[in-house]
């Protein structure tokens, strides 16, 4: 393919339509469009609340459904994909829509509040919304507090919280819940410039992704980022016949990374850890248990979030440490050479 601009799909996404016609899972919804591998999607997605936080005096539990919540764009259809092949999503851009962004705290949510798993007998915490300024030239959102005259200046670091595919057995999961299709796993690494690896469970994978995040810190604390609606770039490309991936995989120019779901959270470190002995028995050739000690003396491990149905951790590994190795067949350089040649277009 060489790194030429291959097909290119704009689908259009309604940005003030009824939010009711949207899709709200992983999986259960027809494809919206179909593409072939190798094509670059240029789209849009839309906040977590579909637009209807406006202003700090906003309040998600009397301005939204809660039957709505986190719309994806997608599915789309992935010509030739059926279960046991890989699909590599690459993102060349995440970018901001607007200049504002939304954060809030909602009643029964949150990892430092009662939840309706974690039952209390005290009243809920406040709830109230936070107006983000974001300014895409020089890079930066700006805090400010609601409660005294506090102004701090954050850097801009766009991804996405939803990424994944329809899940096996023709499941439909909530688009508020993570697991081994990928789903609401809110890791910061979900950015521009990563490629992700979702195993495909149905024909055609019907690949989904939105939440877009101005920047959020690891855990995603009080259950919501800085939220805003993205315009986003990926290059789609499928790979047949590689090693099963079971749970989603993350590459970045300079790590590997691994990612579990579940509760409690040391299940998900679980998830990722084994996940990451595997790849780097895959890649090296060493037996499980000299990857298992390699992987104990060289991951990271970054909390992706602690707030949803299921929590997220991610095991990451620095392709530095890892000389002559070739991840997914070179997948994620080929997809950001055809990304960046999009780019240079428009």
């Amino acid at each position: 393919m060489g790194n030429e601009v291959q097909g290119v799909l704009t689908y259009e996404v309604d940005h003030d339509g009824d939010v009711s016609q949207l899709v709200y899972t992983f999986g259960g919804a027809e494809a919206r469009a179909s593409l072939a591998p190798g094509t670059v999607l240029d789209t849009s997605s839309l906040d977590c609340f579909a637009g209807k936080i406006r202003s700090e005096h906003d309040h998600a539990s009397e301005v939204c459904d809660p039957r709505y919540l986190n719309p994806q764009t997608g599915p789309f259809y992935v010509e030739g994909a059926v279960p046991g092949d890989v699909l590599a999503v690459h993102f060349a851009r995440i970018e901001p829509r607007y200049t504002t962004g939304f954060s809030t705290t909602v009643p029964l949510f949150g990892a430092l509040t009662a939840n309706g798993f974690t039952q209390m007998l005290h009243a809920p915490l406040p709830e109230m919304t936070w107006r983000y300024h974001l300014d895409k030239e020089e890079r930066t959102v700006r805090y400010e507090a609601r409660d005294s005259s506090a102004v701090y200046t954050l850097p801009l670091d766009p991804m996405h919280g939803t990424v994944g595919v329809a899940p096996a057995l023709h499941e439909a999961r909530s688009a508020l819940t993570p697991g081994d299709w990928g789903g609401n796993m809110d890791t910061p690494e979900m950015r521009s410039g990563v490629t992700c690896y979702l195993g495909v469970n149905v024909e055609g994978a019907l690949f989904s992704f939105g939440d877009g995040h101005a920047r959020q810190g690891e855990g995603e604390t009080c259950g919501v980022a800085v939220e805003t609606a993205m315009d986003t770039v990926m290059v789609i490309d499928l790979i047949k016949g590689a090693s099963p991936v079971a749970w989603p995989r993350i590459e970045s120019d300079t790590e590997i990374m691994t990612t579990g779901s579940t509760k409690p959270l040391e299940d998900a470190f679980r998830i990722s850890h084994v996940q990451m002995v595997h790849w780097v028995a895959d890649l090296t050739g060493l037996s499980v248990m000299d990857a298992y000690q390699f992987v104990s003396q060289t991951a990271q491990s970054p909390v992706a979030n602690v707030v949803d149905t299921n929590y997220t951790m991610v095991a990451k590994v620095k392709k530095s440490y890892l000389p002559g190795v070739t991840p997914m067949g070179g997948m994620h350089q080929r997809l950001k050479a055809i990304g960046q040649a999009y780019l240079a277009t428009r």
